[in-house]
């Protein structure tokens, strides 16, 4: 088995969920018109159709959440480095807020983190967003700096982004623990 296909495979095969609720699925260019949509009614200043694009082409992990009748709840896209796993889009749309998709999908991405054994996931999230940051603090993650003027922002202006990074244990993934721990 060729080094390329077996990363082919991995990337398909779905992350564990749970039976009795939505359905993690690997992003393709076939979900980006759904993607598009979500993105844009979420963000004044969405990523584009063209960084989705490099994502996918670059081998970012990409997983969609999908409701039972398939419709699109939310979406995460991350990059790894050197033992650690950067987030760099997570949106759960705006119809569907509030009922626990966002932890789904960070949960989910912090299972993907043990599995290729990261030992850290980075994000970057609005100063102004404090429901995702003290989402982020319930599930660990700890604000270790800041990024002046890294969002755009109304009227020409800018805004800081809060650095979060939560230390993860590779090992809990093969000791059965769940997925924070």
């Amino acid at each position: 088995m060729s080094a390329i296909g077996a990363k082919q495979r991995a990337r398909e095969q779905p992350l564990a969920t749970p039976s009795d609720g939505p359905a993690l699925r690997p992003m393709s260019s076939l979900h980006l018109d759904a993607v598009l949509a979500v993105e844009v009614s979420a963000y004044a200043f969405a990523w584009s159709r063209g960084n989705f694009i490099d994502s996918l082409a670059a081998g970012h992990p990409a997983w969609l959440l999908m409701d039972a009748g398939d419709a699109l709840l939310g979406y995460f896209v991350a990059m790894f480095g050197v033992d650690e796993l950067h987030l760099l889009n997570l949106t759960v749309a705006p119809a569907v807020q509030g009922r626990g998709h966002a932890r789904r999908l960070i949960e989910a991405l912090i299972r993907l983190a043990r599995e290729r054994r990261a030992s850290q996931l980075w994000l970057e999230v609005r100063e102004s967003n404090g429901r995702a940051r003290a989402m982020y603090g319930r599930l660990g993650f700890v604000q270790v700096g800041q990024r002046k003027n890294y969002y755009p922002a109304g009227f020409g202006r800018r805004e800081d982004a809060v650095v979060m990074s939560l230390q993860i244990d590779p090992a809990a993934a093969t000791k059965g623990g769940d997925a924070l721990g």
